[in-house]
């Protein structure tokens, strides 16, 4: 299985939509090794705190935690990410993910930047490539990434 590193962001996107059947999170966990860094896990904690569709997003995710491998990564301080996507940046040069999903999309810059040699993958991008490989049609995913953005905007 593909190798990839996830950061909250993406992650509590996928977990919008994860009451759906199939859904984006439960193909991209069945189908990747997925590894979390420690700080992304206290994020999503703390986001699920939240009275609102974020916090059940994340979670969905957190209910899901046995599917998904954590690990503990030292923190560039100097580079200006904020620590979830900074530890998920590190932990997937560290690693040698195949990818790291982020959608820190006012960001993505700064996230590809701190890669070596991962390629920086989208949920857009996960749910063209889960078209492309048959596991939900289209349609699906153009419903889920209006989910996704209704719920994220």
């Amino acid at each position: 299985m593909v190798l990839i590193v996830a950061d909250t962001s993406a992650l509590v996107s996928l977990g919008t939509v994860a009451d759906s059947s199939p859904n984006p999170l439960d193909l991209l966990l069945d189908s990747h090794t997925v590894v979390v860094p420690a700080q992304v896990v206290d994020e999503l904690t703390e986001t699920a705190s939240s009275d609102d569709g974020s916090g059940e997003a994340a979670e969905a995710v957190l209910d899901r935690r046995a599917s998904f491998e954590v690990r503990s990564v030292e923190l560039d301080e100097m580079f200006p990410l904020d620590d979830g996507e900074n530890a998920a940046g590190t932990l997937a040069n560290e690693i040698d993910a195949v990818q790291l999903l982020c959608d820190e999309f006012n960001r993505l810059g700064l996230v590809h930047a701190l890669l070596a040699e991962t390629r920086l993958v989208t949920t857009p991008i996960l749910l063209t490539a889960l078209v492309r490989n048959g596991a939900i049609l289209p349609d699906a995913a153009d419903e889920f990434l209006t989910e996704m953005s209704d719920a994220r905007s």
